[in-house]
């Protein structure tokens, strides 16, 4: 979902104008930045909470040329789902629920290919290298 999809939501669930709507959610989210920034923590029943996580300067490396890199410490924002909305996203119904169930059967087509070796039939999604 896009924010503007979010504000089209919030505008026909409330009734209010897509300009009302826009500034309802611009709100929201400033509130939220806002608190962060302050280092308070936001918690919404049944919902999650927001919280800055610091993390502390590191040494890593430039992936291109290999050399070490001082990487500073930083402040990052951090979701953590409650216990609701787990249980919600993990309902039987929902189609998320399904589209994983799917996804995680075992795939029995793979020793099914009785023409060789060849690598036809397999249904291996890496190509081969050249």
């Amino acid at each position: 979902m896009t924010k503007a999809e979010l504000v089209e939501d919030v505008a026909r669930a409330a009734e209010l104008t897509k300009k009302d709507a826009e500034r309802l959610v611009e709100i929201v989210f400033e509130s939220i930045i806002e608190t962060l920034n302050h280092g308070e923590k936001i918690e919404l029943r049944g919902f999650g909470s927001f919280r800055v996580r610091e993390r502390g300067a590191r040494r890593g490396r430039n992936p291109k040329t290999g050399d070490p890199v001082n990487i500073p410490a930083k402040r990052v924002p951090y979701f953590k789902p409650g216990k609701e909305l787990k249980e919600l996203i993990n309902e039987e119904g929902s189609p998320a629920a399904s589209s994983s169930e799917a996804s995680a059967a075992p795939d029995t087509s793979a020793g099914s290919d009785a023409g060789g070796d060849d690598g036809a039939g397999d249904n291996n999604p890496t190509p081969p290298i050249m």
